[in-house]
């Protein structure tokens, strides 16, 4: 089952942690956002692998936009 991490807040991607493919665990940082002024990590809300990465570095985002996909 695909789940979906969205944004919690508009901002800039300032770094992705993952690659397509690779295996992460609950809580695991996958995005930093910066918003504010400051950095926001984005971490994975259950275990699971990267499927789609639908971002890249210096990206705007707004509030609830799909960032990756876990499967």
């Amino acid at each position: 089952m695909a789940v979906e991490v969205v944004a919690p807040m508009p901002g800039t991607i300032a770094e992705i942690l993952v690659e397509v493919g690779d295996n992460v665990r609950t809580d695991e940082e996958l995005v930093i956002l910066e918003a504010m002024k400051m950095e926001n990590p984005i971490v994975a809300p259950a275990d699971g692998t990267v499927k789609e990465i639908k971002v890249a570095e210096e990206d705007k985002v707004d509030t609830n936009q799909v960032l990756l996909v876990l499967e």
